[in-house]
């Protein structure tokens, strides 16, 4: 039970921490001042909504996300919505191999080459089906949890900053809702294809709770440390690379691997989220799915890593509030059906 959980919460972290968020630019698009309350509302709504999903999932036995959305959004509607995972999926995993390019672009390998390089590691994942990229995550987010971790806990220590909460100078609330909702899509896409995967419904506790947690924590940490940095971070295409300034070219260089891992991972996700919910009408192996998709991605990566953030994670976190809401609300609204 617990080594299923931790399996599902780190597929969930891999999801969620990817280009956006491990490079900071996520967090200080929708957070940064006064924003300690709307952390705190974060963790509990993404907790709730991965536990929702990975529930009906378990019930529905899914293997992509559509019987999950007709559950949560009605028939009707979730043809609207299968439409528009299609679409977030697609272009979130063409930021991802955007930034994959830009990291790689970082360590002098020009941005053609480290796109190509992406891809090729992105399609021999696949080779080893759902296995292999629960593998990969089991392994990659400990170490990135570790580095991103050591770099801003390592910050503090350096830095004096006096940790203060006022409750009456949190104006930026709402932002939780806007940034569970950018992450949701790609959490419904992922945790719906493994509905046949989960044996016990103590396994969707464990990862929804630990992932929840773990999101939170390393969230307010990461954003603390934005804020003390307001005046740098305009300078930096990637905001992680602020906090690196002052430090050792060996550090610098251990979080551009960290922040390629996370890049990877997400889009390992995305393409597999994409590739489970096409497979079938094919009828070609997991792998092969895979790549004519990435073949599809990669002209679009030639906009650019930040340009696309900046456009596209505003415009998926107000589109999809609504689905988060109904999944917040449905142990209510299906109250007579639930434990």
């Amino acid at each position: 039970m617990w080594k299923a959980g931790f399996k599902w919460m780190y597929l969930i972290l891999g999801t969620v921490i990817g280009a956006g968020y491990a490079s900071g630019r996520e967090l200080w698009q929708f957070f940064g001042f006064e924003s300690g309350l709307a952390i705190i509302l974060f963790t509990f709504f993404f907790i709730i909504c991965c536990y929702v999903i990975m529930k009906i999932s378990y019930e529905e036995k899914s293997e992509h996300f559509s019987p999950v959305l007709e559950r949560l959004v009605g028939a009707k509607l979730s043809y609207v919505y299968d439409l528009l995972i299609v679409m977030y999926l697609f272009t979130t995993t063409v930021v991802m191999i955007a930034g994959g390019g830009a990291t790689l672009q970082g360590l002098t390998v020009p941005y053609w080459i480290g796109i190509l390089i992406f891809c090729f590691l992105l399609v021999l994942l696949f080779f080893w089906d759902v296995k292999g990229i629960l593998s990969l995550n089991s392994v990659l987010i400990p170490i990135l949890l570790l580095g991103l971790g050591y770099v801003l806990f390592h910050f503090h220590t350096e830095h004096v900053h006096i940790w203060t909460f006022n409750w009456k100078e949190q104006y930026n609330w709402p932002a939780a809702f806007t940034f569970t909702s950018l992450n949701i899509l790609s959490i419904v896409a992922v945790l719906s294809a493994i509905g046949k995967e989960i044996k016990d419904l103590n396994e969707a506790k464990i990862a929804s709770v630990g992932s929840g947690l773990i999101l939170g924590a390393v969230s307010y940490l990461y954003n603390e440390t934005l804020t003390q940095l307001a005046d740098k971070i305009s300078g930096f295409e990637i905001p992680l690379f602020a906090i690196l300034d002052e430090s050792p070219f060996i550090m610098f260089l251990a979080m551009s691997i960290v922040l390629w891992m996370a890049i990877y991972t997400t889009a390992a996700a995305g393409v597999f989220g994409l590739a489970t919910r096409f497979k079938n009408y094919f009828k070609i192996p997991l792998w092969q799915m895979a790549s004519v998709l990435i073949i599809l991605m990669v002209p679009f990566t030639k906009f650019g890593f930040a340009t696309l953030v900046s456009i596209l994670y505003p415009l998926y976190a107000l589109i999809n509030l609504y689905l988060v809401v109904t999944i917040l609300l449905f142990p209510i609204t299906n109250r007579y059906k639930w434990d």
